[in-house]
């Protein structure tokens, strides 16, 4: 490791390093399509110990435990928030057995794991085997979408990983607690009274502070703009109150917490959504990044067969043991248990919690304690990059994959959406229309398109729709609020760039024009819902055509100077919606889908009809 003077960080410039770092591997990540942790272990090895540019135990010095401390407290939080018993109640059966079930059966077989085969202690093997059960949301989400499943194996994995998450911190909290309390008490009677007074201290701390805030924000004491930071301060104060009661009891507050949030029904779900996005994106990657950085090379180096061997034996045994236990005698198909007992990615919450854990083990005495964060690493980049190059073909050997085409979700039932449709559906993309009222969609139903009766943004279609398998999002109501309200609410989950909505109506009074920014990206030449109607209505359809070198993209626009360009499909299936200032592709093998007037044989045959 470089020394202060090699390394010349100040603690200031460490934490702009990481920072950049964190976010720009996030960043980077999703221009290339890469699974986010894979950029971040990347750049923190870089920048830690194979270049020497940052040491953060040097740059840090005494701050670096409490800085992961709190940053993990405030991920296992998000985590809690995420634990809504009401969503567990109505998943699937599945679901249900591999949280049950899978959870305290891939405890045992993770911690047996790295008992015989990663020759740790039963007390290091105990702590690390709870957090690795979880599969992290943060990364299953972007494997499922790339891989585009169908929708109840997407469905198990995804709900898994949700409900997973804060079950397994709780099982690494606990046996973290059990095993320092064990190494510091003197008898049995002290070791049980000990963890006791821990958990129900940690308990009462985390229902109150969950209790105080869902109590203040429902009943209006806290202002909108304040409730996020009031959260964030709340969530500290929780973990330094429990912390100074008894000693590592923090985290299980927090956890606790969150999971009484979680279930208060509170009204704030968009303060609740920002804090765990900011949450996610800040604190996952400077933790990321911090815990790489600060391996050493000797850590690394000490990599060895028996590491591989136990990230192979996780991943062959230990995972499709706990799965197959926990779907046995169950109605999920065989092809489905086989795909979900083979997929089981790690993330940033593992490598978090383990290297928090396994410095305060060795701080304990555990002293092979200190292999776990190298395991942990392993494990992770192991998994992340296995089933980001094997889920999708894995999948299609199964006749587990949805389609090879991104799917559009159409908002709205009308002629216009449902002509698309059917053309969308013809040249492969999935498409789905959905709208709350069930007599919209009655073309669409003739014409045999998927269809959804209901509020595209209720609670009800979260949990009923499977979104992963849909790229784009098109808003394409007559009401113009409402299109702005799916499109600003969906574009975090499918990105900005792959949401739109027909124009807005120009309003005569600026008191009640909704605001410019908010909403999707406009398709087609801009047109408002009523001016794509009058088009339909007065014999406009779609049509695709495929481009070649006799038929080029300028004699498409010779051919069709009133067309307008909706969308093109390139040669390897991607599909790519069209806005106004949008140039299709003019390669070979391109789909161009265009509004165009009506053929004239064919208006003639309907005039003469």
């Amino acid at each position: 490791m470089a020394t202060p003077a090699e390394a010349g960080m100040n603690p200031v410039t460490a934490f702009a390093l990481v920072g950049a770092l964190g976010v720009g591997a996030q960043w980077l990540a999703w221009r290339l399509n890469l699974p986010g942790i894979v950029l971040m272990l990347l750049a923190g090895l870089l920048v830690g110990p194979v270049l020497g540019v940052l040491d953060p135990s040097v740059a840090l010095g005494d701050l670096l435990q409490p800085i992961v401390a709190i940053a993990v407290a405030i991920i296992l939080f998000e985590g809690g928030l995420t634990l809504n018993f009401k969503s567990l109640a109505d998943a699937a059966v599945g679901v249900k057995r591999l949280v049950i079930i899978g959870g305290p059966v891939g405890w045992l077989m993770s911690a047996s794991v790295l008992h015989y085969v990663g020759g740790l202690s039963w007390a290091a093997a105990s702590v690390f085997g709870g957090i690795m059960i979880v599969t992290g949301p943060t990364v299953i989400a972007p494997l499922l979408r790339q891989a585009r499943l169908k929708r109840r194996p997407a469905a198990l994995l995804q709900w898994e990983a949700i409900v997973n998450d804060p079950v397994g911190a709780l099982a690494a909290v606990l046996a973290f607690e059990v095993v320092l309390v064990w190494q510091t008490a003197a008898t049995v009677e002290e070791v049980v009274w000990t963890l006791a007074i821990g958990i129900v201290i940690a308990t009462a701390v985390g229902i109150a502070a969950g209790w105080g805030i869902a109590k203040s924000f429902s009943s209006g004491w806290v202002p909108e703009y304040m409730k996020v930071p009031v959260l964030f301060v709340s969530v500290l104060a929780a973990f330094a109150a429990s912390d100074s009661l008894l000693h590592e009891s923090g985290l299980l507050a927090v956890t606790i917490m969150g999971v009484w949030i979680a279930n208060a029904h509170l009204p704030s779900h968009a303060e609740m959504h920002r804090f765990k996005e900011h949450a996610t994106i800040l604190l996952v990657s400077g933790v990321f990044i911090l815990l790489a950085a600060n391996m050493s090379r000797e850590t690394l180096l000490a990599m060895n067969w028996q590491t591989l061997a136990t990230v192979v034996a996780v991943i062959l045994i230990a995972r499709p043991v706990t799965v197959l236990i926990s779907l046995a005698f169950s109605n999920v198909p065989w092809a489905e248990r086989l795909l979900v007992a083979f997929t089981g990615p790690r993330g940033v919450v593992l490598v978090a919690v383990a290297g928090l854990f396994g410095d305060r083990l060795v701080q304990a005495g555990i002293e092979d304690a200190a292999m776990i964060s190298s395991i942990a690493f392993a494990l992770v980049a192991g998994t992340v990059v296995l089933h980001g190059f094997t889920l999708k073909p894995v999948a299609g050997l199964l006749g587990l994959t949805a389609s090879t085409t991104p799917g559009v979700l159409l908002v709205g039932g009308n002629r216009w959406t449902v002509e698309f449709g059917k053309l969308l559906k013809k040249l492969e993309p999935p498409v789905m229309i959905a709208d709350p009222n069930r007599s919209h969609l009655r073309d669409a139903r003739e014409a045999g398109l998927s269809i959804y009766t209901g509020d595209i943004l209720s609670e009800g279609a979260e949990h009923r729709l499977d979104l992963v398998a849909y790229e784009t999002v098109i808003a394409a109501t007559d009401n113009d609020a409402y299109n702005t309200l799916v499109a600003t609410d969906l574009a975090p989950e499918f990105g900005r760039e792959n949401v739109y909505q027909l124009t807005r109506e120009a309003s005569d009074s600026a008191r009640y024009a909704l605001p410019p920014k908010l909403g999707g990206r406009a398709i087609g030449a801009g047109e408002t819902y009523w001016q794509v109607q009058r088009r339909m209505w007065d014999g406009w359809e779609f049509r695709s055509t495929t481009l070649s070198e006799e038929f080029t993209l300028e004699d498409w626009y010779n051919t069709h100077p009133e067309g307008i360009p909706i969308a093109d499909i390139g040669p390897r299936g991607t599909l790519r919606i069209l806005g106004p200032k949008d140039s299709p592709k003019d390669a070979r093998g391109t789909r161009l889908i265009a509004m165009l007037p009506m053929k004239e044989h064919r208006a003639k045959a309907e005039g003469q009809a």
